[in-house]
């Protein structure tokens, strides 16, 4: 259990850790700072939720672990403020779905102004088409993959709190490099919401009345069409180039689909829809 677990900027992710570590005990004390004033007035009224902070540099003042929950581009800018008010002790992670710039960041930021404390960065693959607290989910982890990314070599028992933390809310932890983590989502993750965002444009330009006529296949291919289009500007922004390098990929498969299509190869057709169907078959449910 962390003793002192604050909350930076909570969003949809930010008050779904907190409601998840307070049901599942992770946490003795939660203490979050919100940047609006109505916001922090609010969750003064949430059973989930020990004190209010007015700024982030109060919030962290007796933190074990700092969550920030902010949208990726805010990140590395809170790591600036609370870095130099950190106790010595105190862990910091994150929950942004881009790590190797924010890592690299906060690792150097806490290494120049507060040494003794620690960021290790997580990614929890959780979400909802829903945003803000007030949607928080205390059961939005269980189940899901969570990244953790350490750099530079963090002390082994700090990483394990914070594989630990994730565990305890019901996440199944994979630990990996930062790098090696933006590779990766940018393909399970950046690429198929680029895809689904395509193809609803593509829609858009015909007939209103066509989409009136959809199954279930069309909504289940384009759900994340409907995510929030700001979270993903800042997301791309700071993936391009591993996004640049999966959409090279796919473009080149769909280029040998459709010269197979317009080719007539009925067999390189059926080969490559087995193929798809084949990993489609390795997903977990």
């Amino acid at each position: 259990m962390v003793d002192t677990l604050t909350i930076l900027a909570p969003g949809l992710l930010g008050g779904s850790v907190a409601q998840a570590a307070r049901a599942r005990g992770a946490a003795r004390r939660i203490v979050i700072w919100a940047r609006r004033p109505e916001v922090r007035l609010a969750l003064t009224e949430q059973p989930w939720c020990d004190d209010i902070a007015d700024t982030p540099e109060t919030a962290v003042a007796e933190a074990s672990l700092v969550v920030i929950a902010a949208p990726v581009t805010r990140i590395n800018e809170l790591v600036d403020r609370i870095a130099p008010h950190l106790p010595a002790t105190a862990i910091v992670t994150d929950v942004g779905s881009v790590k190797a710039e924010i890592c690299r960041h906060a690792c150097s930021q806490l290494a120049a102004h507060n040494p003794a404390a620690t960021f290790i960065g997580s990614h929890p693959m959780a979400g909802s088409a829903l945003t803000g607290w007030a949607h928080g989910d205390p059961e939005l982890f269980a189940g899901r993959t969570c990244f953790v990314t350490p750099h530079n070599s963090p002390p082994e028992d700090r990483l394990t709190t914070v594989v630990r933390f994730w565990r305890d809310l019901g996440s199944d932890v994979v630990t990996i490099d930062p790098d090696q983590h933006d590779e990766i989502v940018a393909h399970i993750s950046h690429l198929p919401q680029v895809v689904a965002t395509a193809l609803g444009e593509t829609l858009a330009g015909q007939p209103t009345h066509w989409s009136q006529l959809a199954g279930n296949g069309l909504r289940d291919t384009t759900r994340i069409a409907a995510s929030d289009a700001t979270m993903w500007v800042d997301i791309l922004e700071q993936n391009r180039d591993e996004v640049l390098r999966a959409l090279d990929r796919f473009e080149t498969d769909l280029h040998h689909f459709r010269a197979a299509l317009a080719n007539r190869d009925w067999p390189a057709i059926r080969a490559h829809l087995e193929r798809g169907k084949a990993w489609r078959d390795t997903l977990h449910p």
